[in-house]
């Protein structure tokens, strides 16, 4: 029997059977204003022909489930389609009559999917970059070190909407436009690995200022999404012929993602992603340290910005012990590596000890999940 694996993060829910591949789909609604306000689910924003000033309505705030109602309009698109508290339990196990359940944080599982690789290592540090928070969590020997976790309020929602305000500053009013400034953000931005140095650089004139894009926007006729102008057709006076609606980016591209390495820059009086890390780590026993430095692993839609792994890395060989060893890894698929955990626990003989059954759920309630998942 098949075991259906879901990691519902905030921003998209990865879903799919332990036997097939994963799919990686929209963890929300949306309304569009071009479409008579109608109300979309998950993967039907591909029905959407115009999605300018299109808006979300997120199931999940901050980090926590907030919208039921939206939550279980995606639940039911998903589980209908394709094959927490309280409320969770008893929507899995008195609505969708799930047989059998296991609930479990997603940084578990991307140890989980790490340790498969690395069978003679015991350690890892979990740094998961998604939509609402920056978390950072070691584990050794598969058990999470909870003192030591470290969160930060800084995620893919924060850069997008800082990118939205600074366009609407600078150029062009796109507060309304979240789709499509986050496009922009993933197709443009990346992490600088000499700050002072590339913001020098946007600065000049000319074809000397090598950091400057022009982005094309989507009209959602003939362009259907947005793209960078190729550098041998940028006009650098006067307007284009074409008619083209142009955003040109310069500092915009790195000093966006800057805020997860210096969230103070926005005032934001928290640590950065490298200065979390030692933080975290320092909490763990010393002989413990060296193997968390040399076992990093980055998960969540952040770590994919060119240029963060090496950054990271850079900073944290600047801040630890010459002789410790830092490796930082970046896995193929960041966002799905969660996932790839859950379908290795779904094929682990212990799963069946592991899961709460309807059955256990009937005579017990509640009292029987919170006390097997530990999340």
């Amino acid at each position: 029997m098949a075991t259906l694996v879901l990691d519902n993060g905030a921003y998209t829910a990865k879903i799919g059977y332990s036997s097939e591949e994963v799919s990686v789909i929209p963890n929300c609604q949306f309304r569009s204003k071009t479409s008579r306000m109608k109300t979309f689910t998950a993967n039907q924003l591909d029905e959407i022909k115009d999605p300018s000033a299109l808006f979300y309505i997120l199931p999940i705030q901050k980090g926590y489930l907030v919208n039921w109602d939206v939550q279980r309009k995606v639940w039911d698109h998903l589980f209908g389609k394709e094959m927490f508290k309280e409320s969770m339990n008893e929507i899995l196990f008195e609505e969708y009559r799930f047989q059998s359940a296991l609930r479990i944080n997603a940084g578990s599982l991307s140890a989980r999917r790490y340790f498969s690789g690395q069978p003679y290592e015991l350690c890892c540090l979990v740094v998961d970059s998604g939509f609402s928070f920056t978390h950072i969590a070691p584990y050794c020997r598969g058990r999470r070190m909870k003192d030591a976790i470290r969160r930060i309020s800084v995620g893919g929602k924060l850069l997008t909407n800082h990118l939205k305000e600074i366009i609407s500053y600078r150029q062009l009013h796109v507060m309304d436009e979240t789709h499509v400034i986050n496009q922009v953000k993933e197709d443009v931005c990346f992490v600088s690995q000499d700050f002072y140095q590339d913001m020098a650089v946007a600065q000049l004139k000319g074809r000397d200022n090598t950091v400057m894009r022009d982005y094309v926007l989507p009209d959602f006729g003939a362009i259907k999404k947005g793209f960078c102008k190729p550098a041998d057709q940028v006009v650098l006076s006067g307007k284009y012929k074409t008619g083209e609606q142009i955003l040109r980016l310069a500092n915009e591209r790195f000093a966006v993602p800057e805020m997860l390495f210096r969230p103070c820059d926005i005032g934001i009086r928290e640590m950065g992603i490298p200065e979390a890390i030692v933080h975290s780590v320092a909490s763990l026993s010393e002989d413990m340290q060296p193997h968390m430095y040399g076992n990093i692993i980055l998960t969540g839609g952040n770590v994919l910005f060119p240029g963060f792994r090496e950054r990271l890395e850079a900073e944290l060989r600047s801040l630890v012990p010459a002789h410790v060893p830092v490796k930082v890894t970046l896995p193929q698929n960041p966002i799905t590596y969660a996932w790839e955990g859950g379908k290795l626990v779904a094929n682990d003989p212990d799963f069946e000890e592991m899961v709460v059954t309807r059955h256990d759920y009937e005579e017990n309630g509640h009292f029987v999940c919170e006390e097997k998942f530990d999340i």
